[in-house]
């Protein structure tokens, strides 16, 4: 049987001591660093899951290269623009960065429940029965070129008694359980993580950009009653679904806010910078009585700036709407297909950059629930008034990942894919050489 191949794990995080905590956010239109110290915190009524606050030491924002759909397709722009986050944040936190947890956005991130029994014999299940029953679970998951990041319990049953959190102590013959696995293609894991690793620092995790974006802007009683999260980036667009507190599924197409701006471009004949510009200033996907009279000047590809043209708004709305309704189209026919769409139906919080768009909730009530917000990361100290908009969710998760990945559960006997990256950890194990060295 295919052994599984592994991103690096976590250590579990003591809830009672403090760490400091380096995170790489790497997408399409930006890679953003940010050097945390988190600190033991008292229990939250809101953010039960939370064992730590995060106050924020340094950050760094720089303008992506070498990715596409958040995937590495220039590994020498990669390691450049990478470089000068982690710089820019070192020197604003005054530390020096040797590792980061990393998030994955492209590669085809895939989402599968795999269900194991085993037979307790009518005694008290204990950890060994419960680790076994997940063992097997596990061990289903196998997949050719394909590498695990999450691996997440999300319910026991002991004969027929369903909606077990924790069957530990209880009585049964047979004890079944439910994980839920989440995979990417292994090729674009190890590509990552070598542009990474180019820069003299190791990989401590990867974890899935939709999880990371639900971490920080869910509250526990939107994960308990259900409720998933769409985060739309620069290249892609991708979801994460949340039932009785668990993640239940994930998903991610290759179509966002990128997009946009080239239909714009496209459409007005002008540069992309400018219909970045013209996108983020006066954009909307949804049409009001004032967009005939409000005008904007839009100056074409190759001219000097003097011949400006001036054009209603109305005209960037026609451009802008049918491309976010086909995402939004596209995110739910992905849920329908897979059997959450009803969940997603009680509650949507929609972050990332593009939710910035005006006229996004809207759209997104009359095509996906009734009941829609925008999500911005929560309980974070230290961000400063520009990484506060929802553009900062993945950023943030990666830092609170920590106080949940505990949760998960890894076979032993994984290949560890730092291993398969072809430098087998080769630029952090000479970096580590020469400070012990020299």
């Amino acid at each position: 049987m295919t052994r599984h191949l592994l991103t690096p794990r976590l250590k579990p995080l003591s809830s009672r001591r403090s760490t400091l905590l380096s995170v790489l956010d790497v997408g399409t239109s930006k890679i953003v660093c940010l050097i945390a110290k988190l600190l033991p915190a008292e229990s939250s009524d809101t953010l039960r899951g939370r064992t730590h606050r995060v106050k924020i030491l340094g950050i760094g924002h720089q303008r992506a290269r070498g990715i596409k759909s958040g995937v590495v397709i220039d590994m020498e722009e990669a390691e450049k623009a990478i470089r000068m986050a982690v710089d820019a944040a070192e020197r604003m936190a005054g530390v020096e960065v040797e590792s980061v947890i990393v998030n994955m956005t492209g590669g085809r991130l895939t989402s599968r429940q795999h269900a194991a029994q085993y037979t307790v014999g009518g005694k008290a299940v204990g950890q060994a029965e419960v680790q076994r029953c997940l063992d097997v679970a596990t061990s289903h998951a196998a997949r050719d070129g394909r590498a695990l990041l999450h691996s997440l319990p999300t319910g026991f049953t002991l004969d027929s008694t369903t909606g077990i959190r924790d069957p530990k102590g209880m009585i049964g013959d047979e004890l079944r359980c439910t994980l839920h696995n989440v995979s990417v293609e292994a090729t674009a894991a190890r590509n990552l993580m070598l542009a990474i690793e180019r820069c003299h620092l190791s990989v401590e995790a990867v974890v899935a950009t939709p999880y990371a974006s639900a971490l920080s802007v869910l509250v526990d009683d939107e994960a308990d009653m259900g409720a998933a999260v769409i985060d739309f980036g620069g290249g892609t667009t991708s979801v994460s679904v949340f039932n009785e507190g668990r993640l239940t599924h994930i998903d991610a197409i290759a179509v966002g806010g990128n997009h946009i701006t080239m239909d714009i471009a496209r459409g007005l004949t002008t540069r992309v910078t400018d219909a970045e510009r013209l996108k983020i200033v006066y954009g909307s996907c949804v049409a009001s009585p004032s967009d005939i009279r409000e005008t904007f000047s839009v100056v074409a590809a190759g001219d000097d700036g003097e011949q400006a043209t001036h054009l209603p708004k109305s005209q960037l709305v026609r451009i802008i709407k049918p491309r976010v309704e086909e995402i939004l189209e596209l995110v739910h026919d992905r849920l329908k297909a897979s059997g959450f769409a009803e969940t997603a139906s009680r509650r949507l919080i929609l972050t990332g950059g593009g939710s910035q768009l005006a006229g996004m909730t809207e759209l997104a009530r009359a095509t996906m629930s009734s009941s829609v917000r925008i999500g911005r990361a929560l309980g974070v100290q230290g961000l400063p008034e520009s990484a506060k908009s929802p553009a900062y969710s993945a950023s943030v998760g990666l830092l609170i990942y920590p106080q949940v990945a505990g949760l998960e559960h890894f076979a032993h006997g994984g290949q560890t894919l730092t291993k398969s990256t072809g430098t087998d950890g080769y630029v952090a194990r000479v970096g580590r050489w020469l400070k012990e060295s020299f």
